[in-house]
């Protein structure tokens, strides 16, 4: 039994999927988008893995077309209805969904937040979708003075509560998004409750790193619950665990980049044989979600930068996978997940640098996983392992 990884780049879009339009996405090409508007991207290691050709159509700009690729590479398109963290993570992992998640744009439903502000002993302010930074400026105060949750929502299907750490423990925080959670099911069922604490004073008020999400418990069975069955080690670096739930599977939050980095360094240094599973978070929550062209872009270049280190890490029988979940083009109007393909790099010591062209779902991940570790096929996917290896 070998080690494999799949790094989740979250937000890391590149280019719509044949229903991007039916999302209300035309336009968004995360990737592409970012590579125009800052004059073509230079990013060596990853040009020389072969990410300029994880596209369809035209390599990226920046991207020289007549490079090698030393990565085997192409792009995934989405199969699942739907384009959040939970339903890519869910389909990466074979679990499709056919209808979207919930979502509430004009705001949930009174009677449903008048029984969690009884439940909960604490009123609640807010009630639409908005920027969670800016929300937080807006009712921030008026949350410190009164004790009230400031509830919101946006296009995609998550409840999130923000609370002031110095006016509401994070315990309380916590514990009233599972009373949430347990709410949420049936008709009102979304992907997501998270809670959103933050900290300062009015006029400079800031997210802490203790954000925590309450995920929906996956609908089938998963590649970490089959992994389970069969004994093989599951690290998990990032948000991942709460975007299962918890199940078969626990990991380490990171709420930057670099956090992920390191955790990742550190796992291929001392783990002899199973899988590491990572959600790399501000693509899309720092500099996605902001629309934030020069961070994301930043954000590339100190990714580049890494890979040498995690190519120095790898063991000759390794395989490992770099993707994405979704896409978040920071260079449109809208601040929410965008409906994309995502990129593909599967690399190792051993791996054959094959195009692996556009796979129709996520769960060929998941799928060519599950057989490098001998493992009973998932119900969706088709394992890409066999054309990858020497």
């Amino acid at each position: 039994m070998g080690r494999a990884a799949i790094i989740v780049l979250d937000g890391l879009g590149s280019g719509p999927a044949p229903d991007t339009a039916a999302y209300g996405d035309a336009g968004s090409d995360t990737l592409g988008n970012v590579a125009r508007a800052v004059g073509g991207l230079k990013l060596p290691n990853l040009e020389k893995l072969g990410l300029g050709k994880c596209r369809e159509g035209s390599v990226l700009p920046g991207f020289a077309p007549g490079v090698s690729p030393t990565a085997a590479h192409g792009v995934a398109r989405p199969a699942s209805a739907g384009k959040d963290s939970t339903t890519g993570h869910w389909e990466i992992c074979g679990v499709l969904l056919e209808k979207p998640f919930r979502t509430y744009p004009r705001g949930f439903p009174v009677p449903m937040l008048d029984e969690f502000a009884r439940r909960t002993g604490r009123g609640w302010l807010g009630n639409r979708a908005a920027s969670g930074t800016a929300i937080i400026d807006e009712l921030g105060a008026e949350h410190q003075r009164t004790g009230k949750w400031i509830v919101y929502t946006s296009a995609d299907s998550v409840f999130q509560v923000a609370a002031h750490e110095q006016t509401v423990p994070l315990p309380e925080l916590y514990q009233a998004c599972r009373v949430v959670r347990e709410m949420l099911i049936g008709e009102h069922a979304v992907s997501r409750v998270i809670a959103r604490p933050f900290e300062g004073v009015r006029g400079d008020y800031r997210r802490t790193p203790n954000r925590k999400d309450f995920s929906i418990a996956p609908t089938g069975t998963t590649l970490l619950d089959v992994m389970a069955d069969a004994g093989v080690t599951r690290i998990g670096i990032g948000k991942v665990d709460d975007l299962f739930a918890g199940r078969n599977i626990t990991s380490e939050h990171t709420p930057t980049n670099a956090d992920a980095y390191r955790r990742i360094e550190g796992a291929l240094e001392t783990l002899a044989t199973g899988f590491i599973f990572v959600n790399v978070i501000e693509f899309d929550q720092t500099w996605g979600h902001r629309n934030d062209v020069p961070g994301f872009h930043q954000g590339l270049k100190e990714l580049d930068a890494w890979i040498p280190r995690l190519l120095a890490r790898l063991q000759p029988d390794d395989l490992v996978m770099l993707t994405a979940d979704h896409g978040n083009d920071p260079t449109t109007p809208s601040t929410d997940h965008s409906r994309e393909v995502v990129p593909l790099l599967v690399l190792g010591p051993k791996v054959h640098p094959v195009p692996l062209g556009a796979r129709r779902t996520f769960a060929d991940m998941g799928q060519t996983v599950g057989e490098y570790f001998g493992l009973p096929a998932l119900a969706a996917g088709t394992s890409f392992l066999k054309d990858v290896s020497a």
